[in-house]
């Protein structure tokens, strides 16, 4: 049963599920649609620097990460596959794809929400990002999209911390760097407009992603 749907509004209030952890029936399977048309503009300075505490930079495994929700880099069936969107699956356990297959899917640029089940994580966050082709097909709106619209999700259900893989990095060929660079522009906009959530992570698998992206953020006045 869809508990909530989020069109492209500002998120707020309370959760759109109760708080019965591991109970699919709690479970918001809400579904975003954002405008993936353009990618936010880059916060200030003076905004940039109240923001710190609020984002982090972690290597490591996103599955064992002890935060309210995190984000799987699905395909567009969210029945698993693989990299993180495997690893996820393999983690919580078979109710995850029984869930998954009652959602029916999402497109690229959008996020459903599911349990966590077995997962430390209270709930999971499905996106799909682009595929890369070169960058003319608006691949930035798209990859920016899947994190907006997964924050705005996490807001609507009250999610406190999130952490987030390298959307897009993977199999679909975004190169890191520029992947980087559309994270955390849409991640700072985000988080200068809303309480929630009070905590984002980026979590990379490897200390050279994670290096990339300390680097990136250096370029937008943080030190991660």
């Amino acid at each position: 049963m869809i508990r909530g749907v989020s069109k492209h509004s500002d998120a707020g209030g309370g959760p759109s599920g109760d708080s019965t952890q591991g109970n699919p029936g709690a479970v918001s399977r809400a579904r975003t649609r954002g405008n993936t048309g353009d990618v936010s503009p880059a916060p200030t300075a003076a905004l940039v620097e109240s923001l710190r505490g609020r984002l982090e930079v972690a290597v490591g495994d996103l599955t064992r990460l002890a935060v309210d929700a995190i984000v799987n880099a699905a395909n567009s069936s969210l029945l698993g596959g693989g990299g993180v969107d495997g690893a996820i699956h393999r983690a919580a356990g078979p109710r995850l794809l029984e869930e998954c297959r009652e959602i029916g899917g999402c497109p690229p640029g959008e996020a459903r929400m599911t349990g966590g089940y077995q997962l430390p994580a209270r709930w999971v966050i499905h996106t799909v990002g682009p595929l890369w082709e070169g960058g003319s097909g608006g691949e930035a709106a798209v990859l920016g999209g899947c994190y907006t619209e997964s924050l705005r999700l996490a807001a609507r259900n009250n999610v406190r911390s999130i952490a987030f893989p390298a959307i897009g990095t993977g199999v679909y060929g975004y190169p890191m760097a520029l992947a980087s660079e559309v994270a955390l522009r849409s991640v700072l906009a985000w988080l200068v407009a809303h309480e929630l959530p009070e905590r984002v992570v980026l979590c990379c698998f490897a200390e050279a992603d994670g290096a990339i992206v300390r680097r990136a953020a250096r370029d937008f006045g943080l030190i991660l």
